[in-house]
């Protein structure tokens, strides 16, 4: 058995497409998984900072999600029923309307849909064109939030807006742009978003695909701006580490019983028990322990040490994030004299970002490599991690990158001759 674990990596390639990018770029078999940790065939135990893709609030195993799942399989109780209301998924809404923003949970409605992160945006923004009868809904996704651009384009799509003019059905945005480099949100920035959409009845939706559930430090990390959203976008850490997705909707927004012409169907896979029951399990465990706090606290003393490499090594530029959620920004450096003088940077660098991440590897760190341009180190860690072991992750990254770092004017380029410290 253990043979055929280990032979995984060689078969993987002649048998699927290279798009699957974690499985080429971390070749780990793994066997087990407890909290931060993986164990692969090969028997090397791995720190995982990258967590399912920030799914796993709670790390790999949990034991209250484990329990939660064993009590679904020994009830008897069938284990997919679309979106029949079952006492599991009413435990899940119960303890989800728990965790809403302050002035939403008083009057929000709660709808699931297929368990992909695409499906309940597309339900979302369904909602909204179904709400208002407009059909336009704009994403904050042209520029990075808090510029120039990004303030004029959003803002002023909404504001600039001729006489007669239609407004828009929806503004979407996302605390943080995850996928794109690990890019926060300014709050005053959000609540300008929520000022413009409310002056012209527009309703905002906030993805929180990839922040909520304590992630930033706040269970939502809307919250971090005082904003109230018009509906929340649900996926990833929502269904305890298994597939689940849903919207939360204000109850005077359009509510449809049926699907119309041209809306998203609402996918078979909609009322997953064992998700639904992991997920319950996952945001009480999360509320009760104050786990977003935790998140606040040991997230800023872990970005505050990940800022401090970019004084300490020429391939390091900006470092940004929220909470237990942060990016470490890889750049070449420039060679020419007076940038040698000045330890200047140039533009990103992929080739430097797979190089940590392969070096993070080799030193038992498995973190992504995110970004428009690849060049983000990503880390994900779950928001159980301890002190002890976030020292042990910032170590190994800060070896990496050690290992990688070339100073402008080397001519060896990345250096693989430097051993971990």
């Amino acid at each position: 058995m253990r043979t055929a674990r280990e032979g995984a990596p060689r078969r993987q390639p002649a048998r699927e497409p290279a798009a699957r990018t974690y499985a080429r770029a971390l070749p780990v078999v793994p066997v087990r998984a407890r909290g931060l940790t993986i164990e692969g065939a090969d028997g090397r135990r791995y720190l995982d900072c990258v967590s399912g893709a920030g799914t796993l609030a709670l790390g790999h195993n949990h034991p209250v999600v484990l329990e939660a799942i064993r009590r679904v399989l020994d009830s008897g109780a069938p284990l997919q029923v679309t979106d029949l209301t079952t006492p599991v998924e009413d435990a899940f809404v119960t303890e989800l309307l728990r965790t809403l923003p302050t002035g939403l949970a008083d009057h929000a409605r709660v709808r699931f849909c297929g368990p992909s992160g695409a499906d309940p945006v597309a339900h979302a923004v369904a909602l909204v064109r179904a709400a208002t009868g407009r059909t336009r809904v704009i994403a904050s996704t042209d520029a990075r939030p808090g510029t120039t651009d990004a303030d004029h384009g959003a803002a002023s799509v909404l504001e600039d807006l001729r006489p007669g003019e239609e407004p828009p059905a929806g503004l979407i945005l996302e605390p943080v742009r995850s996928e794109d480099g690990v890019l926060p949100a300014p709050d005053d920035w959000v609540r300008r978003m929520r000022s413009s959409t409310a002056a012209r009845a527009v309703p905002l939706i906030v993805d929180e695909t990839g922040t909520g559930v304590g992630r930033t430090g706040a269970y939502w990390a809307v919250e971090h701006s005082g904003v109230t959203p018009d509906v929340l976008v649900l996926s990833g850490a929502i269904g305890g580490s298994l597939p689940l997705a849903a919207i939360v909707h204000r109850d005077d927004l359009y509510d449809r019983d049926a699907p119309r012409a041209g809306e998203p169907g609402a996918g078979a896979f909609r009322g997953n028990q064992l998700a639904l029951a992991a997920g319950a399990a996952t945001l009480a465990h999360v509320r009760e322990h104050r786990l977003a706090e935790h998140a606040a606290a040991l997230g800023g003393r872990m970005l505050t040490r990940l800022r401090s490499l970019a004084g300490e090594f020429a391939c390091v530029g900006e470092v940004r994030g929220r909470g237990l959620m942060a990016g470490v920004e890889l750049v070449a450096p420039d060679d020419g004299p007076d940038d040698r003088a000045h330890g200047a940077r140039s533009g990103p660098c992929a080739e430097l970002a797979a190089a940590v991440r392969r070096e993070c590897l080799r030193r038992g760190l498995i973190v992504d490599v995110t970004g428009p341009r690849a060049n983000v180190v990503r880390l994900l860690p779950p928001l159980i991690v301890t002190e002890e072991q976030m020292s042990a992750v910032l170590d190994r990254l800060a070896d990496a990158v050690q290992a990688v770092d070339r100073r402008p004017g080397d001519p060896a380029g990345l250096r693989e001759d430097r051993a971990p410290r």
